[in-house]
Formats: C-alpha cells, structure tokens, sequence
C-alpha cells in the first residue's frame, strides 16, 4: 500500500515547525556490538537490519521527525580502505539503510534524510572531479530509494562540503549540510561565519554543525554561521546535531583529541536534564531542525521533544514512559527520593562523577602536541 504523501523538509521548516532530529548511530550500534571501533563503516545496515531498525524506531518513539540513513563513511574508498567490508558493496549498503529508514519512518510522520559525509579521497588527491563523482555516486544510489532529502555531515573542511552540496543540488531535493567544526571555524581556519556563507551560495537550504563538541559549545558555532549569513544578506534554515558528551575543552580538533576517545566517553555523558538546557538554548538562537550526533541516546531526543513540546504542540509516544522532570517519582516509597520530584532539583542539581581521581577536564591530545613542540 501507498504511504500517503508527506510534508516536505522546508514546508515544515518554512512554517515555523520544529524540527527534531534523530541521535547516534555509529556510536550506538558500536556499543551495541555491530560496527567495528576504528572503520565506523556501517555494513551493519545489511549484515544486521534488526539492529539498525530497532535503533530507528527507538528514536522515532522518542519523537524524531527525521530518520538518517545509517550511510555513515558509506563511500567506496572509505569501505576498501577499512579492509572491513570485503563482500557487500557501498550500493548494497546504501539500498539496504534507504530500506530500512522508510520503513520506519512510515510507521510515523518522519522524513528519510540520505547522508554523506567526509571522503578519504579529498585528504588523499584534492581532486574536485574524484571527490564530486564519489558523491554522485551515492546520491544516484538514494535516488532510486528516492529519500525525500540530503544532508551533508562530518566534514571538516568547508571546501569538500560546497562540492557536496553542488553534487546534490542536481537531484532537486533540499539539502542540508552540517560541518563539524569548533567557532574557531573549519581545518583550515576559515569562520564559522564564512563556511554558512559558502555553503549556501553552493545551494544549502539548511545549514548548521554537527558531531565533534558538545551542545553548547555548538550552539555558539551556529550562532556565528547566523550572523555571517544576516552580514551577507543570505537566509537558510539553521540545523544542530552535536555531540551527547561534555566537551568543556572546546578544542579545535574536537572529541577526536580527547585521550577518552572512544572507549572511556561514559563520564562525559549528558544526562536528560543537559540536554533540556541544550534544547532551549538551541531554539533560542532560532534553529529548528534540533538533534543529535555520537553519544545521543533515545531518552536525549525524547528530552528535546519534551523541552520543545510546548513549541512544537504535542509530546513524543515514549513521553508515556516518563514522567516530566520527575513527576513520576512522587510515587517512590523513600521520602528522600520524593523530594526529587519536581524540575528545580533536576534543573540544580550538580552530578558526581563517582571517580575521586578523575580530573574535571583533559589536556586533548593535539594541544599536548602543540605545547610539547
């Protein structure tokens, strides 16, 4: 049967509408014990579809209204040169993740977004022809799927994700792009502010950051690609989809220099409460297409769905399991567990690591680099 035709990304952008976003992927399914720590390539998508479907639905519930393609270094050379993947093919993967999202998407009112990101041919040969024929590439693969819309995301320098953006514009569907840079701007230094500007005279409908900091730290990082956009009498949606740890260190090179990545990340998790903060702070500058990247659970999208409920005019269905900051609790038979009940203690409350020994922040590990020069 024929699922009914849906809104679009920018009708529901261009209303006004919040937009939330699934979490992480990789990190999860890595967690999970189906994606190998170091190729982060997702043959998941074929080898395993329960689990990559089970993660899509789990989001769904938690009220995302966009379910990315689990496409994450899908590009050919990225999956020849992880030697991981020796018998399924970059098409295979991409057909296999469309399949799946749809699936799930249609379950609900959610988008499919098919996803690319950072190539290893750009660092290699910085040819513009190889890099924009590898994206051509996969968006021929997710146009037979027909997605209903693009992003660009992980891509660390401004430049390959203007040729991202010029590859997928042909196919006539929106198209997002998210660069994962610090406000101290791309690899090669170019502004936050600056790369906004680029991406969309390349035809970025949707623009913003996404993975490598923290929530706040990203927000400042949109907020600068904001005001170079209103300096350039541009517009464009603004997206957000940063890491769910805590990354104070604000460094350039992001949670990949911290000496915790990627096994020891759990101290620096987000909990529910941070990520109402996030939500508001994010809305607040003016983007509405809110999510999440690497370390984003379920529960942190369903926070963001509740945070923004009021704006957005319902709650998600996993908002039955949990009540609104705490309420729930009220039913604890420990008094003192009572007492949690209510948003001013969550909202105040300062968590303890549990580890006495562990230092409040790191030096990361291409500062240490730098000091040790």
């Amino acid at each position: 049967m024929e699922s009914k035709k849906k809104r679009s990304i920018l009708e529901r952008l261009n209303a006004g509408e919040v937009i939330i976003g699934d979490g992480g992927y990789v990190m999860q399914l890595e967690r999970r014990g189906y994606v190998k720590a170091g190729h982060w390539t997702p043959e998941a998508a074929v080898e395993h579809p329960e689990a990559v479907r089970q993660l899509h639905r789990e989001f769904l519930r938690a009220g995302a209204n966009v379910l990315q393609t689990f496409t994450f270094y899908c590009s050919e050379d990225k999956l020849e040169i992880s030697g991981n993947v020796t018998n399924i093919t970059g098409a295979q993967i991409n057909e296999a993740a469309c399949n799946l999202a749809r699936e799930v998407a249609d379950e609900g009112d959610a988008l499919v977004a098919g996803c690319v990101c950072m190539t290893p041919c750009y660092q290699k040969s910085h040819s513009e022809t190889e890099v924009k024929a590898i994206f051509k590439k996969q968006m021929d693969d997710f146009l037979k799927k027909d997605i209903d819309f693009f992003i660009v995301e992980f891509v660390d320098h401004v430049e390959e994700a203007v040729w991202a953006v010029e590859v997928l514009k042909a196919s006539r569907k929106a198209v997002g792009a998210t660069l994962c840079i610090s406000p101290h701007g791309d690899m090669q230094g170019v502004p936050p502010g600056e790369c906004a500007v680029q991406l969309v005279k390349a035809g970025a409908d949707i623009v913003g950051v996404n993975c490598h900091l923290d929530p706040l730290t990203c927000v400042r990082t949109v907020k600068l690609m904001k005001e170079g956009l209103e300096k350039a009498g541009l517009k464009a949606h603004l997206m957000i989809q940063p890491l769910g740890f805590h990354t104070p260190e604000c460094n350039f090179g992001g949670y990949l220099s911290l000496p915790e990545f990627p096994f020891a990340l759990e101290t620096r998790a987000m909990t529910r409460w941070d990520m109402h903060k996030y939500a508001r702070e994010a809305y607040d500058v003016g983007i509405r297409y809110i999510g999440g990247c690497c370390g984003f659970e379920p529960y942190h999208i369903r926070a963001l769905a509740e945070e923004l409920a009021a704006e957005r005019g319902f709650l998600p269905p996993a908002s039955e399991k949990h009540g609104l900051w705490g309420a729930a609790l009220e039913m604890h038979t420990k008094p003192w567990v009572r007492a949690r009940a209510h948003r001013e203690y969550w909202e105040n409350l300062l968590p303890a690591s549990g580890r006495p020994k562990c230092p409040s922040m790191a030096t990361p590990a291409n500062d240490y680099e730098k000091q040790q020069q």
